[in-house]
């Protein structure tokens, strides 16, 4: 399957299945082991991911928590770096040619690559989307046209502090999907408001017309399944790497493989089940998300 129709499939077959929303988890390429990310990825996968976002180690991560920071701190002083996260992809496909892969970052692994030579090795390896947080889309029309012409998705970051006129912004050069970060703050952060953020949602969707999926700040089962009633995706990070970070605690290396799959695996199940259930009050998920 071509990149290019990966996450737009992705959806699609959520859409089929009654409008469950997708679920989106995100891990850190290289933690806890360069060699655990892909048995990671596909144990993701089989407890029901739809795409799959993979951490850029990057040494100063300001959109994450400390978390995500600790992970990517422990990823980066074993040496992954972007071509490594790159070549962990193209492992990956070797088993998978269906599961989107979305890149996240930053700007600076990207640049010391080269925009030009970044798009093109990612389209090698089989990356679908790329999240660049610092990557304003006022400033990235030249980029995002790199993308687009290597069958790459530009995904963009929304806020509940994003102005009307940044919204349209995005909605004019955004592609796959638009992640609204649910919370002021950094991954992994508390106090989420399901209401607040069904507003936000109905708002966003006067502009943008892609699927919106919603991050930060997703903890259990029961705050997964009720935004997947308002959501089109459920984005879980820091909470996945904890379980990670957990299971990973006094294990010899050689063993981190099995054993965070496993983990990994076993807590997202928990995450799937849930967003598959009907959504309280008997009403349908795209009724919700519709209402």
């Amino acid at each position: 399957m071509s990149s290019s129709s990966r996450i737009a499939a992705a959806f699609a077959r959520r859409q089929a299945a009654g409008r469950a929303s997708a679920l989106i988890p995100y891990v850190t390429a290289g933690f806890p082991s360069p060699a655990t990310t892909v048995p990671v990825m596909h144990a993701l996968v089989a407890a029901g991911a739809d795409v799959l976002e993979l951490g850029v180690p990057f040494s100063d991560p300001m959109a994450d928590g400390p978390v995500i920071q600790r992970s990517s701190q422990h990823a980066l002083e074993q040496g992954v770096g972007l071509r490594d996260v790159l070549a962990m992809v193209k492992a990956f496909r070797q088993a998978d040619d269906s599961t989107p892969v979305v890149l996240m970052g930053y700007a600076n692994p990207v640049e010391r690559m080269g925009q030009a030579e970044f798009a093109a090795a990612a389209q090698a390896a089989g990356v679908d989307g790329c999240l660049v947080v610092d990557y304003p889309p006022e400033e990235t029309g030249e980029f995002g046209a790199l993308l687009e012409r290597h069958g790459i998705d530009p995904i963009f970051l929304l806020a509940p502090t994003t102005t009307d006129e940044r919204i349209r912004a995005v909605a004019q050069v955004a592609r796959g999907y638009v992640y609204y970060v649910s919370l002021k703050g950094v991954t992994g952060a508390g106090h989420l408001d399901v209401d607040d953020v069904s507003r936000r949602l109905a708002h966003i969707r006067r502009f943008v017309s892609l699927p919106v999926g919603v991050g930060f700040g997703i903890r259990d089962a029961a705050s997964a399944q009720a935004l997947g009633a308002v959501a089109d995706a459920v984005v879980i990070g820091s909470r996945l790497i904890q379980e990670i970070e957990a299971a990973a605690d006094g294990v010899r290396p050689g063993q981190l493989p099995e054993i965070c799959a496993r983990a990994a695996g076993a807590w997202l199940r928990t995450i799937r089940v849930a967003l598959d259930a009907p959504p309280p009050g008997g009403a349908t998920h795209e009724s919700r998300k519709s209402a």
